[in-house]
């Protein structure tokens, strides 16, 4: 007689901090907490693999030292994380669903939202950047005022997002 003998891997949960990105699996599910900060999460519905990033600015300058590395405080080099993640998969970018989230408004008064419209502008490049990369935004919960948390499941690419206004 013999037997059939089933590996289940145990479900991971990973928490992202600024500039951090990870690449999964159906038994991940990535967390986040956004300000003015956004995440891009991508998800491959047959494959049920995906990942996430949390980016602080729009990009660094290529022409910095030290600019040789990819870093994901940056909105544009966290595109090209998930590029690089995505093709080391043989998939691309139009197979993916892809979400965005956060790029709030981190001050109570409007006059210093004005000045200081970090939220924004990381919503805005993040678009950008996204469109130049091959990806279509799918669903996106970004802008107005306060924090996001953000869970990501990748079992089934859903998204909660709790948001809590300022």
């Amino acid at each position: 007689m013999s037997r059939a003998i089933l590996q289940v891997r145990e479900s991971v949960e990973i928490h992202l901090m600024s500039g951090d990105f990870y690449f999964g699996d159906k038994n991940t599910r990535i967390t986040t907490v956004l300000g003015s900060c956004v995440s891009i999460a991508v998800w491959h519905p047959l494959l049920h693999i995906g990942a996430m990033s949390h980016s602080l600015l729009p990009c660094r300058g290529k022409n910095k030292p030290g600019s040789h590395h990819l870093d994901g405080l940056y909105i544009d080099d966290s595109i090209e994380l998930h590029l690089r993640e995505i093709s080391k998969r043989n998939t691309r970018p139009d197979e993916y669903q892809v979400k965005l989230f956060g790029g709030g408004n981190m001050f109570k008064h409007p006059r210093e939202e004005k000045y200081f419209d970090i939220g924004g502008g990381n919503i805005q490049a993040a678009r950008e950047l996204l469109e130049a990369g091959g990806f279509m935004v799918n669903a996106e919960h970004v802008g107005g005022s306060g924090h996001r948390r953000i869970i990501f499941d990748l079992s089934d690419g859903s998204v909660l997002v709790k948001h809590e206004s300022i």
